[in-house]
């Protein structure tokens, strides 16, 4: 069942099954996606062990390596999508990671919009939090004698200063 399972994902990139079986299929196939990196006639043969398909083997070492030859691992993803009625197993869509063309488009602007609508770039935003309090520092309260203290300490530093002004 498992080889069946990875070659239908190697071929259509992407199936739907249960979560179990989703679970130990990424356990059968993600090694032999790991050992497809590497073209010898030994890995082929490994993988026609687990496949038994040449078609699916076709498709691994050609298509599927092209895409994912630089990923240090993590080829698969398991989405959930609910229930199923017969019997209330939790299905799920297992897909190989980089075929998934909506879902790279879609991460791509989410990334830009995240940084735009709250915070704006990181370097411009702390770059203008530290050039606030600059300034508030340059002009001391007791230097200028038309502001209004705004808390205690201010108001006893402001008294001792006229009375030192007055002798």
């Amino acid at each position: 069942m498992l080889s069946n399972m990875a070659t239908s994902l190697i071929l259509h990139k992407r199936i739907s099954t249960t979560l179990a079986k989703a679970k130990e299929l990424k356990k059968y196939v993600e090694p032999l996606i790991t050992r497809a990196k590497e073209d010898t006639t030994h890995n082929r043969r490994v993988a026609f062990s687990y496949l038994k398909n040449k078609d699916g083997i076709k498709a691994l070492f050609g298509e599927v390596i092209a895409k994912v030859g630089t990923r240090p691992g993590g080829y698969t993803r398991i989405i959930k999508t609910g229930f199923r009625l017969g019997d209330n197993a939790e299905m799920c869509i297992i897909e190989l990671v980089d075929f998934n063309e909506l879902m790279l488009k879609d991460s791509k602007p989410a990334k830009k919009t995240t940084r735009r609508s709250r915070r704006g770039s990181g370097s411009k935003s702390t770059e203008t939090a530290s050039a606030a309090p600059e300034k508030k520092e340059v002009v001391p309260a007791a230097e200028t004698s038309t502001e209004e203290p705004t808390n205690e300490a201010d108001d006893a530093s402001n008294e001792s200063n006229e009375e030192s002004e007055k002798n």
